[in-house]
């Protein structure tokens, strides 16, 4: 995957009095009085700006926040907050301004953000006309905002397609180069987690890595599909039995290949959903009519560690059980403390995966952290993502 990087370009000296317009992403939680809760993606967007403010450019942000309707400007869906903060990171004054399709004024050293983008007409379609007038405000594009990268827009594909110079800043770079070296171009052996309530969710995604990896551990109620598929009981837990031929025909595809998707041999079982239900640890074939599987048993997650331990990369996306109650965490945490401790190169994204990842404190053992979303999920699909097709086509340009 080859693509122009901000930091090529400022290596080359090319940002010094230029128009610089960044795409970032800013779409940050607020609280019911427009108050930042959470600036991860704030901070995250930091890097890329000072980078480019050092260079000598004139720099331009944009980011869309919310849901706001195009064309009808809503006081709530404003990027004012994230100007506030964005100020007292930077330690540097950051105007925001409005309707800015039509020009922006802004001098080498200075940054101004652009209100959420999402507000003209035309963003979300990728509009032409709209996407040129953009283009025509910068001397350079830098689209770092991954979590976007699957959205076909005016800021992300389009903007891309007419400027004079595009490239990845170092979000976006780093995202793909993490992915890219555990999907592309991985150390073997090559482990997937991927769980979650519903196998039709991940269908595509255990396909794809169905096709790629040694080991693919199903975990949830994606797990509860597979058992099904094996011929074992799993009482009245979540599962999709319409789709147990696609479970069944990705355990032959694997098979097939000499690779695996370990079945659980023990469980952790309650007989109703709740914080404060009774755990009980069963062998597979012990599993009662009544019983919820809510969690892997500690003979599963001892062997699926093992396996781990073993790996040379390792992709996670999915806790295996109902971790948010302590009784039903057990497997979740052995794995995600196997993963830490693991020599492999791993990579993590999905929300709950992040959350249990915050739960168990591991982040700074987890080599690479995707904030992505959607984008990290259909990166494993294997499908294409617009914003970074664009990005290829214009390599070199």
């Amino acid at each position: 995957m080859q693509f122009n990087r901000l930091s090529d370009l400022i290596a080359a000296n090319q940002l010094r009095g230029k128009r610089v317009f960044i795409r970032a992403d800013l779409n940050v939680p607020q609280d019911d009085e427009g108050r930042i809760t959470e600036d991860t993606r704030i901070r995250a967007s930091v890097p890329a700006i000072r980078q480019a403010l050092d260079a000598g450019a004139a720099v331009m942000v944009t980011s869309h926040l919310g849901r706001p309707v195009e064309g009808e400007f809503n006081p709530s869906d404003s990027l004012a907050p994230v100007a506030t903060r964005l100020s007292a990171l930077l330690d540097k004054r950051v105007t925001l301004i409005h309707n800015w399709v039509d020009g922006v004024e802004v001098a080498p050293g200075q940054i101004v953000l652009l209100e959420n983008c999402r507000v003209n007409r035309g963003e979300k379609k990728n509009d032409e006309v709209l996407a040129k007038k953009m283009a025509a405000l910068c001397d350079i594009y830098v689209n770092d905002a991954f979590g976007t990268a699957h959205r076909a827009e005016a800021t992300t594909v389009g903007i891309a397609q007419f400027a004079p110079v595009a490239c990845a800043g170092p979000l976006l770079a780093a995202e793909l180069d993490a992915l890219g070296k555990a999907l592309n171009a991985p150390a073997r052996p090559l482990l997937a987690i991927v769980a979650g309530s519903k196998v039709s969710s991940k269908l595509t995604i255990l396909k794809a890595l169905a096709a790629k990896v040694d080991h693919l551990i199903v975990g949830g109620g994606i797990a509860n599909t597979f058992m099904l598929a094996a011929g074992l009981n799993i009482g009245k837990s979540l599962a999709e039995a319409d789709l147990v031929d696609e479970a069944r025909e990705i355990m032959a595809m694997m098979s097939a290949r000499g690779a695996s998707v370990p079945i659980p041999t023990d469980v952790v079982c309650a007989k109703q959903f709740a914080a404060t239900a009774t755990a009980t640890v069963k062998a597979v074939a012990d599993v009662e009519d009544d019983d919820l599987i809510l969690d892997i048993g500690p003979q599963t997650a001892a062997l699926l560690a093992a396996q781990i331990a073993q790996a040379g990369t390792v992709v996670w996306n999915g806790p295996v059980g109902v971790f948010e109650f302590e009784q039903f965490g057990h497997g979740t945490k052995t794995l995600a403390l196997a993963i830490a401790d693991a020599k492999a190169f791993s990579i993590a994204g999905g929300g709950d995966t992040l959350a249990a990842i915050a739960k168990y404190d591991i982040a700074d053992r987890i080599d690479y952290i995707s904030t992505g979303g959607g984008a990290f999920l259909e990166f494993l699909e294997g499908q294409t993502l617009p914003a970074v097709a664009i990005l290829e086509q214009r390599f070199s340009q």
